[in-house]
């Protein structure tokens, strides 16, 4: 296990900032390319959000080199596949195809960083904004439960916390998207100076390193990008949140400000969640799910980022079942786990459920190319995978019960989502 934990790599920087990882595996005939820009919705502002999110779309228009649409196209006919994906605290963009295809992904990679402005125009603004605003109906608008993370996001934070707003933004926001507005937005973080990129496959390091210089050493290093401002005030009272919805069966969230990424008590969290719902006989699933038969389904997460995390449950009720014999149960059975604790066979099976599964994931090109990326962009070392599942390893029943008591007996937001009156 060690081997698969343990990856080679070899790492440069290049002369305008952008960090270039490369990792040599050469049992099948592809290559995975991933580019990270640390930009997310984070780095928005109170009245300007969705940015982040709408450069996932504005980046396939095309840019000056490459014509609308086409992006996907020539990577596609090349038998590759590609995406991307926006988050928090970071924007990725990601192909994997055959690897004698590389030069292609890279050449559309490097002309959408050193040149989408040019081919940024008021035309394709409005046609994304569109896009983006269908997107949110679709997903979050007009579907059940769909406002129920940005309502838990904005009454966990403050309004001007850089996670109190959703990564697509508010419609309010993306209907006054300016042209001027977006192309300084791009200025600001997409330059390689922000960027970390990713190549692992079937690859040379001498001529993969020959041609990264090559497409992306002449793009004009970026001013240093302004830090995060993340002062924020702690809950210092419970919130009680009531969200109308086209629902049918009541839900419960509670949610809690906790650890931030790899920090010290976040692998904890991950653990004492998995415990509490991990499986059907986790504590809270078994309780309220099969014992007590009042919740249709429970999951609980910690949701670790860059500034801070959230742990977070939710409950959906049964017919007839009220949102408060939800909260009673779950509160119950927390207390009952803090001060009893947890079984030895809870940990080995919480602590094997997380490792096997992330493990497996690593099997997949593109997931071993995001996680080194993920790695280099939080910990600066690209070779962390086992640091990170050591964090879990040496875990032990204190811990991940002190962990939990000790988030999770402060202040914290429950919100209800009730179906509308009709």
């Amino acid at each position: 296990m060690n081997d698969i934990l343990h990856v080679k790599y070899k790492k440069e920087i290049l002369s305008n900032g952008l960090e270039v990882i490369l990792v040599k595996e050469n049992s099948i005939p592809l290559v995975s390319v991933n580019l990270w820009y640390k930009v997310g919705s984070a780095n928005e502002s109170v009245g300007k959000t969705g940015f982040a999110h709408l450069f996932e779309h504005m980046m396939f228009q095309g840019s000056l080199h490459v014509p609308k649409e086409m992006h996907f196209k020539y990577i596609q006919e090349a038998g590759g596949t590609l995406n991307g994906s926006t988050s928090l605290d970071r924007t990725n963009y990601f192909e994997t195809l055959p690897s004698n295809y590389l030069e292609l992904a890279l050449w559309l990679e490097s002309d959408r960083m050193g040149f989408l402005l040019p081919a940024l125009t008021e035309e394709k603004l409005q046609n994304q904004k569109d896009v983006v605003m269908n997107e949110r109906r679709q997903r979050y608008d007009n579907q059940p439960y769909g406002l129920a993370w940005e309502n838990l996001l904005s009454s966990l934070f403050d309004k001007n916390h850089p996670y109190s707003w959703p990564t697509i933004g508010l419609m309010e926001d993306i209907e006054k998207f300016e042209l001027e507005d977006v192309k300084n937005f791009f200025k600001t973080y997409y330059v390689p100076n922000n960027a970390s990129l990713v190549i692992v496959g079937d690859i040379n390091y001498d001529s993969t390193f020959e041609l990264v210089e090559k497409y992306f050493g002449e793009i004009p290093k970026g001013n240093d990008v302004p830090n995060i401002s993340s002062e924020n005030k702690n809950l210092t009272e419970n919130k009680l949140v009531i969200l109308e919805d086209n629902i049918q069966l009541p839900r419960i969230y509670l949610g809690w400000q906790s650890e931030k990424m790899y920090a010290q008590d976040d692998a904890s969290l991950d653990l004492f969640s998995e415990i509490l719902t991990g499986s059907k006989n986790s504590r809270l699933y078994k309780s309220l799910v099969f014992d007590k038969q009042i919740a249709q389904d429970i999951n609980s997460f910690q949701y670790s980022a860059k500034l801070c995390g959230m742990f977070i449950i939710v409950a959906t009720a049964k017919p007839g079942v009220t949102l408060d014999e939800l909260k009673t149960a779950v509160f119950n059975e927390l207390e009952f786990v803090y001060e009893t604790g947890i079984k030895d066979d809870e940990l080995t099976r919480a602590i094997n459920g997380i490792k096997s599964n992330y493990i497996y994931s690593l099997q997949k090109q593109s997931t071993l190319a995001d996680q080194i990326n993920n790695y280099n962009c939080n910990l600066q070392e690209p070779n962390s995978f086992l640091f990170d599942l050591n964090r879990y390893e040496s875990a032990n029943k204190p811990s991940v019960v002190t962990a939990g008591q000790k988030y999770l007996t402060n202040p914290f937001v429950e919100l209800r989502v009730i179906p509308k009156e009709k």
